[in-house]
């Protein structure tokens, strides 16, 4: 925070930093984000079940995989980062887990949409506290030449989770079918898709207990950037960041923070531009609940820019005023919006399409999930701190490979009538669409100082969200309910994947010069020396 005293120190010893346990804490953080995305994921084997049993089209399905989930996981975030930055990070992820756990076993008492999407809601808010946590915790582990690496490894729980979560829920849904062909007569009257939300939600409790155990690291200790305490009480930071971004509350706190009228008046502004664009989108395209959930999201994030302008001149000048982190932001966004609206709908493709059951998806599209994806989103580490010592832009370039590479593979998957040739191509999409989750979460660590990495993460995560989240799915969704076809959605999709890559060639203009100046920028702010 503004006044806390951020120095360069000599570096620690080097048993701080790297070697076993620092190890044991990645491979713990690994598996919370295995559960972090495998309660997140079985949503889209669960789909033709849900929408079955529940009355749900497309469009919902993309909802409640999408924006239900990533608005609000990116609102949280932001104030759930702000207290990893003040408070011990590894409880926040054990609170953080507990409740996203409970909320996804609760996922399976839904009876309407609408249950739904709140249970839904309630996993995105316990979400948003890992990986800003998770990305500043690793970052003061492990050596910076490593950070790119160590941060793959990290987020390949994404797809070792969602592998995982596809393959438990094909077959929960196979089994479940084969012993209870009347749902009536199952124990308690349950379904296939309710036993598989209790299944995957409930083992969660117990890992938070063992993320519990592990030990803080030092602060800034690997960049030799060491923070004092800030001294904030992190309830208090919570409340703090939150009320910045709550509809209503956040024009209180703009004032409260010393806003003048010019302010308060381009927050209102902003915010009757946001309700006129929901209300067209919503004339235009129906479904509210998307359009509604993503303008609260959009105002919420906007008044917290105004706010943190005022709270923490120096965080907002490192987070806001960079071009590199601007255009690296929109780049990975677009990206990630093919990324999550063709994997949202994979499952449900292949059971629609080429007529294969759950448990064959679940098995093949799971597996290649989990196997195909761990590999690609470590190679894209790997690669990226290699060349990074002969390349400052090593790490947009594994991106823009990731962008490029991968889409006539998709196309010829999705166009192919031929079920094995398809999960082949699948496969090999799937390794090189993750390669640039590392590279993304590197760079944003790189760019701003450590005292500020939690919430720089949450930011960018936000902006990941709202673009490839709460967009991909929805859109897919969309232009499958438009076009009366699944396949020609996805295609379309995949477009975003160029618009992408010129955001991050714009990135690599500016990547070395911003990360050089990063201390001084922050002086320039307002941090002190």
């Amino acid at each position: 925070m503004p006044g806390s005293d951020t120095r360069r120190e000599s570096q620690p010893p080097e048993s701080k930093i790297g070697g076993a346990y620092p190890r044991y804490v990645l491979a713990v953080l690994v598996l919370v984000y295995v559960f972090n995305f495998l309660d997140r994921q079985i949503i889209t084997v669960l789909a033709e079940d849900l929408k079955a049993d529940l009355g749900m089209s497309d469009a919902q399905i993309g909802f409640l995989y999408g924006t239900a989930f990533a608005v609000f996981y990116a609102i949280f975030g932001i104030p759930l980062g702000k207290v990893a930055d003040v408070w011990n990070r590894r409880a926040l992820i054990s609170i953080g887990l507990a409740f996203w756990s409970a909320m996804t076993a609760l996922s399976g008492t839904a009876r309407s949409f609408v249950s739904l999407a709140g249970a839904r809601i309630g996993v995105g808010v316990g979400e948003a506290s890992a990986s800003p946590a998770a990305f500043s915790m690793l970052s003061d582990y492990f050596p910076p030449e490593r950070r790119t690496t160590v941060l793959a490894i990290y987020s390949s729980g994404i797809y070792l989770g969602a592998g995982i979560g596809i393959f438990l829920g094909g077959w929960i849904l196979s089994l479940w079918h084969g012993w209870y062909p009347d749902p009536a007569l199952a124990p308690f009257g349950l379904k296939g898709w309710q036993v598989a939300f209790f299944v995957v939600g409930l083992p969660g409790l117990g890992m938070a207990l063992w993320v519990r155990t592990l030990r803080e690291p030092v602060r800034g200790g690997s960049d030799g950037l060491v923070a004092k305490p800030s001294g904030e009480r992190p309830l208090a930071a919570f409340w703090g960041e939150l009320r910045s971004l709550l509809p209503g509350f956040s024009l209180v706190a703009l004032a409260g923070a010393g806003a003048g009228r010019a302010v308060l008046l381009a927050n209102l502004g902003a915010l009757g531009a946001i309700a006129l664009g929901a209300w067209l989108l919503i004339l235009w395209l129906g479904t509210p609940e998307q359009w509604i959930a993503l303008g609260i999201g959009l105002y919420a994030a906007v008044s917290w820019a105004q706010g943190l302008v005022l709270r923490d001149p120096p965080a907002f000048a490192l987070i806001f005023r960079s071009r590199a982190l601007r255009y690296s932001c929109l780049g990975f966004s677009c990206v990630a919006f093919t990324s999550y609206g063709i994997g949202a709908f994979t499952p449900p493709f292949f059971m629609r399409v080429h007529g294969v059951g759950p448990a064959e998806v679940g098995t093949v599209i799971g597996l290649t999930a989990a196997v195909a994806g761990w590999l690609g989103v470590t190679l894209g580490g790997v690669a990226a701190d290699a060349l990074r010592s002969r390349q400052r832009n090593a790490r947009l370039y594994v991106a823009i490979f990731t962008a490029l590479f991968p889409l006539p593979f998709a196309v010829w998957m999705l166009l192919t009538e031929n079920t094995w040739l398809a999960y082949g191509l699948n496969f090999v999409v799937s390794i090189a669409a993750g390669m640039w989750i590392g590279p993304g979460a590197a760079t944003v660590q790189d760019l701003v100082l450590p005292r500020m990495r939690a919430v720089a993460s949450a930011s960018y995560i936000l902006v990941l969200t709202f673009i490839g989240l709460a967009l991909g799915p929805y859109t897919v969704g969309r232009l499958s309910v438009a076009f009366d076809s699944l396949r020609a959605g996805m295609v379309l999709a995949l477009a975003a994947n160029l618009l992408g890559v010129i955001f991050l060639m714009l990135a690599t203009r500016h990547m070395a010069a911003d990360e050089d100046s990063r201390l001084e920028r922050a002086r320039a702010a307002g941090e002190p020396d």
